[in-house]
């Protein structure tokens, strides 16, 4: 169908979120995201909390850990490592349809 137009959009990884951004989105306190960002449950963030950035994957990270907290009654750390362990396997089952299994 040659009268299709290609999609166009933005990449949400470029554009990052702030702590608040963050906090806002999920439905959390900012002290929510301090707290976990702590714990481990984004990875190692260096910078200042006034510097700190966070992806589409983070958020979508966030609202995971979030749920699994409310729903489960899980620790922090637990719904960290559930979160882990579901991330690798939507990147199984991806891996899986690229492979056309």
């Amino acid at each position: 169908m040659a009268d299709e137009k290609p999609l166009q959009g933005t990449v949400l990884d470029d554009a990052a979120l702030s702590v608040d951004e963050l906090a806002c989105a999920c439905s959390v306190t900012t002290e929510w995201v301090v707290r976990h960002v702590h714990e481990g449950s984004f990875g190692e963030i260096r910078a200042s909390i006034s510097e700190w950035r966070f992806s589409s994957r983070d958020l979508g990270r966030a609202r995971r850990i979030r749920a699994l907290e409310r729903d489960f009654d899980a620790v922090p750390e637990l719904a960290a490592l559930v979160a882990d362990m579901l991330e690798e396997l939507d990147d199984l089952r991806a891996r899986v349809r690229r492979a056309g299994l």
